[in-house]
């Protein structure tokens, strides 16, 4: 399992060389140099022995001399404490050498008189005495550092045997600290604070020895040390010699308790607040690396973190984050370098930098180990997923290595509880799969092997003893090539198909879909492809759809790479294939159909046109889901899946990709337009209807009736039927579909037009016979509105036999809707139905034609009417050559003075060009020429009702003939105008 590029094969599964962590933990603890005292620290002298022998011979008295001698020896010389040995020399103390058989050397030593006279003290059997001399002790200098650790190596050992009175002393130092700090003022206060710095940092010192000399004692007063601890430490400045000190007591402090066996049944209560004390010398600490405080920080963590009760989440979180922070920012490696190069004696920087981070290891190992769980296993890569994420390669490195070594560990030496499957997994394998693109060769590596470490433990977790075929072979691709890599990413998402849950493989998709954005463009790139290949394999689970579309809406506006963009229209597509009813329920319930960034969703689904039909029928479908008033309040989702379906088509109208489709199913497009249109009439969903502006649809939001309605008049529009769109808004059509009272008849002279133009007869007429088959009432009034006007129709017949139609129109005789009744009866009585009718509807016809022509006929506009009305019902069976006969006359009537006339003759002109019939359809295209200009000139009478004109630049000459006429008009807008036509050619 090598990494890519790679000719050697290595295994994740390679044993460690190093300790158990918590043998190692408490190795390399001990092995801390804490600077107090050095030969002190660990082992007794090989004089001590000789030395308390002779002073538990000794008189109180004589121990007193002794005491008093050292005090004042080490009062007296204190001003050379800045040096590590000095040469001078004291009668009193060469006597005291030579009686206790000492090298008189020693007296250069000065750690020796403090050990000496901590071990005298220890050895004193008079409390009084012990007191008297303590104080003395802590009446010294506390300057230097060397005193400082001194004096607490001297306390520390008294503390043996004389704890209780130590710690009385100490109580009594801080209390007088804090009330002389109190009452000082403010100049006194910056006069005494050096000193009582010092002075803190003494009392810390003395808290470690402490508890590094009362062994089996120390645990009844660990929270008291503790407590003190973190006081010294909040109350004084955060300066390097505070740090220090707290750092050797708490060193010092943590040795003596994994020492002491006692201490694992033992609940303590102050650990707690001494992590977060060592947590904010973490934080302060400058971003380079000099010393091994970082390191000597995270290993007293780690022992502390071995004590009960176990650290919390939130302390653990904190823990986490500050030691990673710590760690991972430090600079590059050859960076360190350079900062080492300024600093005095500084160690060797590798190996600095490897205890550093072998210390931050031995955390993580630790806290598996207390709790190994796949639970905690994800807890920690949680806190570790931020540096995965950023943006400086050698941040990634270290992170991806203590990854690698952690889940190493885990899957080597521990056995985790087989009851957790934790859905955050998945995420993280996704993290860690996306740096397999890392331009870092190690990182890459690493990369790989956490991947398959988390796969190995996910397979451990279900039970699974022998791994599957797509493991085995994605585990030995190791080329470069392509098509394996290609090979090896397919074989991955199958395994991660098959043994991730739902959840977690859930989890995985959604941290592909959040690093489409990214502007790591590898790390992009390959999100992207994984993405697609998961959709594109068969069996994506319905369940998944809803958060993955929601997912790659929210990253849309963020993405900017084309071929990002056109992954995800495939994959979008792959899902609608799979899944269409989710899909399209999913986009529906995202956001308004008018936002911009759902537009690319539906545009992808129209890259099939299966799919593409799919949709259109989905959103028919629930177009139609329209509760009763009576429950239209509770049932608001229900409303808004119709509402949010009615404004999707609407956008769709105008989506060229969806053209073809809307094309397909512009009838029941049509139909479901009408109906939903005459339910928000019946709701009172109103608002907005009438106030917009016609050409500034943009300008506010639409209510749902003005969007149906321009849904309507889109559908004729962008289907190239815009002489069925220009007809009705002529007549002023569209208006009637404003209320419920005008309705129908909106509905009569839409299909009036439609049956005019020929605009999609035999769909809508199959549509409108459905229609009135349904329960709706509103599907009953629109289906029979729209096919009596079809009976009129030439070309009905040849779509819908007389049988079907019969026993359609007789089932809207049984309606409850009385209009519907009774516009069945008159469709039963059209002469598409009753063909014998025509014949006396033409006899009619022909009787009144011969008063129409009368040339002082009383009422010529209400006999227009009549007319007009025989030729609707005549219909398909026409008139024959008395249409000629009829246009002349009217032609006449285009200039009358009256406006009812002139109105009603351009009316039955219309319908007599109409119903001519195609014998005659050259004749009447004549007549139409003659009326051209009239027509067009009357546009400017405000009586006048227009109709429709075709242009005819072919018969200019007749054309301005017909213009010199209007000159004569009585009407001066007609004559203005005719004027303008005149003066334009």
């Amino acid at each position: 399992m090598a990494p890519v590029g790679s000719t050697k094969r290595s295994s994740p599964r390679r044993k460690a060389n190093h300790p158990l962590p918590r043998q190692e933990q408490e190795l390399e603890l001990n092995n801390l140099d804490v600077g107090i005292l050095g030969e002190y620290l660990n082992v007794n002298p090989p004089w001590e022995d000789m030395v308390v022998n002779k002073i538990k011979n000794m008189l109180v008295t004589e121990q007193g001399l002794v005491l008093d001698t050292i005090c004042l020896f080490l009062e007296k010389h204190s001003q050379f404490w800045e040096k590590q040995e000095v040469s001078f020399r004291d009668a009193s103390v060469q006597k005291l050498l030579e009686f206790l058989s000492l090298d008189p050397r020693k007296a250069t030593d000065k750690a020796f008189f403090f050990h000496l006279y901590g071990m005298i003290l220890r050895e004193c059997p008079s409390v009084e005495q012990v007191q008297s001399h303590l104080a003395s002790l802590l009446d010294l200098s506390h300057q230097h550092a060397r005193q400082r650790e001194g004096i607490a190596l001297a306390v520390g050992l008294a503390s043996t045997k004389h704890l209780e009175e130590v710690w009385a002393l100490l109580e009594h130092l801080g209390r007088t600290k804090f009330l002389r700090s109190a009452v000082m003022s403010e100049d006194s206060q910056a006069e005494s604070s050096l000193r009582w710095k010092w002075v803190s940092s003494t009392s810390l010192l003395c808290y470690g020895q402490i508890a590094k000399h009362t062994k089996e004692q120390i645990l009844p007063w660990v929270d008291n040390i503790a407590s003190r601890m973190v006081y010294y430490f909040s109350c004084g400045p955060c300066d390097e010699i505070l740090k220090s000190s707290f750092l050797s007591a708490a060193i010092l402090l943590t040795r003596s308790l994994q020492a002491e066996y006692g201490s694992q049944r033992y609940k303590f209560t102050q650990i707690p607040e001494l992590i977060l004390c060592l947590l904010n010398i973490l934080q302060k600490e400058p971003n380079s690396l000099t010393t091994f405080l970082r390191q000597k920080v995270i290993l007293v963590i780690v022992g502390l973190s071995n004590l009960r009760p176990r650290f919390k989440p939130l302390l653990k979180s904190q823990v986490l984050k500050t030691c990673l922070q710590s760690v991972y920012m430090l600079p590059p490696s050859k960076d360190l370098k350079e900062d080492l190069l300024s600093v005095e004696q500084a160690p060797n920087t590798t190996l600095l930098y490897k205890k550093t981070v072998r210390a931050l290891d031995l955390l993580l190992q630790n806290f598996i180990s207390e709790n190994p769980s796949m639970d905690e296993v994800c807890f920690l890569l949680q806190h570790i997923e931020h540096w995965l994420k950023s943006d400086k390669i050698h941040e990634r490195s270290r992170a991806v290595q203590s990854t690698y070594l952690l889940l190493q560990y885990v899957v080597d030496s521990l056995k985790l509880a087989k009851e957790a499957v934790p859905s955050m997994l998945g995420h993280q394998i996704g993290v860690l799969t996306l740096l397999w693109r890392e331009k870092d060769k190690i990182t890459q590596q690493h990369s790989h092997f956490c991947v398959y470490l988390l796969m190995e433990l996910v397979f451990q977790q279900k039970g699974k003893l022998v791994e599957s075929a797509q493991w085995s072979k994605m585990k030995h691709f190791e080329s470069n090539v392509f098509r394996e890599w290609e090979m090896k990413l397919y074989y991955l998402v199958k395994v991660f198909k098959e043994d991730l849950t739902v959840a977690q493989h859930t989890q995985l998709i959604l941290t592909l879909v959040h690093n489409l954005s990214t502007c790591n463009h590898l790390r992009c790139d390959l999100a992207a492809k994984l993405l697609l290949m998961i959709c594109v394999e068969p069996g994506f689970r319905k369940e998944q759809v809803a958060e993955l579309l929601q997912g790659l809406f929210q990253e849309l506006p963020n993405i900017h790479l084309k071929n990002v963009q056109q992954t995800i229209s495939q994959a979008t597509l792959a899902l609608g294939i799979q899944h269409i009813q989710e899909v399209v329920e999913v986009i529906l319930s995202l956001c308004q159909p008018s936002e911009r960034w759902i537009l690319p969703l539906w545009k992808a689904l129209a890259a099939n046109y299966h799919v593409a039909r799919e949709v259109i029928t989905l959103l028919y479908i629930r177009l139609r889901l329209r509760p009763p008033r009576s429950l239209l309040q509770s049932t608001y989702r229900a409303r808004l899946v119709s509402l949010m379906a009615l404004g999707t088509i609407y956008e769709l109208l105008y989506t060229k990709e969806y053209r073809d489709t809307v094309c397909w199913a512009f009838s029941g497009i049509l139909l479901g337009l009408l109906t939903e249109l005459y339910y928000l009439l019946e709701m009172g969903l109103v608002q907005g209807m009438f106030d917009y502006q016609e050409d500034d649809l943009g300008s506010k939001p639409l209510g749902p009736c003005r969007i149906c309605m321009e849904a309507l008049k889109g559908l004729f529009w962008t289907n190239e039927y815009w002489e069925v769109f220009a007809d009705v808004k002529l007549i002023q059509g569209w208006e009637l579909f404003g209320q419920l009272e005008t309705f129908p008849r909106g509905v009569t002279l839409l299909a009036r037009a439609m049956a005019h133009y020929n605009c999609e007869i035999k769909a809508v007429m199959g549509q409108a016979l459905i229609s009135l088959k349904s329960n709706e009432e509103r599907d009953n009034i629109v289906g029979i509105c729209i096919i009596i006007e079809f009976l009129n129709s030439p070309d009905a017949s040849h779509y819908v036999s007389w049988k079907t139609m019969y026993n359609s129109l007789n089932l809207g005789l049984s309606s409850r809707n009385q209009m519907v009744r009774a516009m069945s009866l008159k469709g039963l009585s059209s002469t598409l139905m009753r063909p014998k009718k025509a014949t006396l509807l033409r006899s009619r016809l022909m009787e009144l034609l011969d008063n129409f022509l009368q040339p002082e006929f009383q009422d010529p506009a209400g006999l227009m009417k009549i007319l007009g009305h025989l030729l609707h019902c005549l219909g398909v069976q026409g008139i024959g050559i008395v249409s000629l006969k009829i246009a002349q006359h009217l032609l006449s009537l285009f200039t009358d003075e009256r406006a009812t006339v002139r109105e009603g003759a351009i009316f039955l002109f219309g319908d007599v060009i109409h119903y001519g019939g195609k014998k005659l359809q050259q004749s009447l295209k004549d007549l139409a020429s003659q009326a051209a200009v009239p027509l067009l000139l009357n546009m400017a009478d405000p009586c006048q009702e227009v109709a429709m004109l075709e242009s005819n630049v072919g018969n200019y000459q007749q054309f301005l003939s017909q213009a010199l006429m209007c000159l004569d008009s009585s009407h001066t807008t007609v004559k203005l105008a005719a004027m303008k036509f005149i003066g334009t050619q």
